[in-house]
């Protein structure tokens, strides 16, 4: 997705009285563009224009790349960040919100990342509108005990002031009505039926009535994955279904789910897991290419022991003996190939164990494809390359 959008993309799409685009949002008014806050507008701004659901009736699409947002930067949230973003388009049914969740905590669960699941249902538009009115009828009678923000959002947006971080307006949030209370029949339906295919899933989750995501295309089924491992509880990944949202770009009436992963707070509670280390993969084999008539000889078969899905290195730097094997423990090779220019023009080499240091010859015969196919044989099961690509 390119980073420069149409700014009325989001505005259509995330909401005109959201925080995301009356506070954080890049626009360069004169130009009519932004600098894109999230991803899923821009994914269907790119589906609808190409024509993806005549190809194909679901799809299911993801993309990585940097977002930004004008905040205040904190642990994990940088005005430039990165995020994962998944969705499935074209498919209503309750099961396939649960198989998009599933997914997410499998990659979470895959990181060894400690994380919960809140759940939540925000409705549609048959049910909504009236809780609006009941939720506003609410807060103005409390509009004493609110922040500023929620007095003005009272009546541009009020759902936000459900998820608001005040003291004051989260107390006055206890005693809310919750749209789960009204939901219509389908929509009920719907939620009793995702958190069924959750339950078969073995998806543990918790229901969070207040939870209500700061974009307004949500509708229905709403998510987040959280953490409480940087501080303050906070979401290393939230999503939810936009049902209708395609339409009202433009597009065919489909209905879609997605959700996003912050990528800078996944790399922070994985730093925080192995306390700041994450160890670097070990080389199957580094060449030790002493003298300056070996280096491109052994540059070859270095790229063809790369192609062969191998980790390889070589030092291009002429140094000693002694310094490469050096350079070769640091980059924790299971083997180095010593090879000096007299023993290349016989032909010969010497293979080193780097933890036994037992040494065998070697024979340099045959194309750099040849070498390198035979330096692997000798080397494995010690060194098992990964699959090609």
């Amino acid at each position: 997705m390119p980073i420069l959008e149409k700014t009325e993309l989001f505005v259509r799409s995330i909401g005109e009285a959201t925080d995301v685009v009356e506070k954080e949002m890049y626009t360069f008014a004169d130009k009519g563009i932004a600098m894109r806050p999230e991803a899923t507008a821009s994914v269907l701004r790119a589906f609808i224009e190409h024509g993806l659901h005549v190809r194909q009736p679901v799809q299911r699409l993801y993309t990585i790349g940097p977002m930004f947002r004008h905040e205040r930067p904190q642990k994990g949230r940088l005005r430039q960040f990165h995020q994962l973003d998944a969705e499935i388009i074209g498919a209503a049914e309750p099961r396939v919100d649960a198989e998009l969740i599933a997914m997410g905590q499998m990659l979470l669960d895959e990181l060894g990342l400690n994380v919960s699941l809140e759940l939540n249902s925000l409705g549609c538009p048959v049910c909504r509108p009236p809780f609006k009115e009941r939720l506003i009828a609410f807060l103005e009678q409390r509009a004493e005990a609110l922040c500023d923000d929620c007095k003005r959002r009272a009546r541009t947006n009020p759902l936000r002031v459900l998820d608001c971080k005040t003291p004051s307006c989260r107390a006055v949030v206890r005693e809310a009505p919750s749209l789960l209370e009204v939901l219509c029949a389908d929509c009920d339906r719907h939620f009793a039926e995702v958190q069924t295919a959750l339950a078969e899933l073995h998806i543990p989750f918790r229901i969070n009535r207040f939870m209500v995501r700061g974009l307004d295309y949500y509708t229905r089924t709403t998510f987040e994955f959280l953490t409480a491992d940087l501080g303050a509880q906070a979401a290393v990944g939230a999503g939810g279904r936009y049902d209708g949202l395609i339409e009202q770009l433009g597009g065919p009436p489909l209905s879609g789910i997605g959700f996003a992963m912050g990528l800078e707070r996944l790399a922070l509670l994985m730093e925080q897991r192995d306390a700041g280390a994450i160890p670097a993969k070990a080389m199957d084999v580094f060449v030790a290419a002493l003298g300056g008539a070996t280096l491109a000889p052994a540059g070859q078969l270095v790229h063809a022991l790369r192609r062969q899905g191998a980790r390889a290195a070589i030092d291009y730097s002429g140094r000693g003996l002694k310094a490469q094997l050096k350079q070769a423990d640091r980059v924790r090779a299971r083997f180095t190939l010593i090879v000096g220019e007299d023993e290349w023009a016989r032909g010969e080499a010497i293979l080193r164990d780097m933890r036994t240091q037992a040494q065998q010859p070697f024979g340099l015969h045959g194309s750099p494809e040849e070498q390198a196919l035979r330096l692997l044989d000798a080397v494995r099961p010690a060194a098992t390359p990964c699959p090609a690509g």
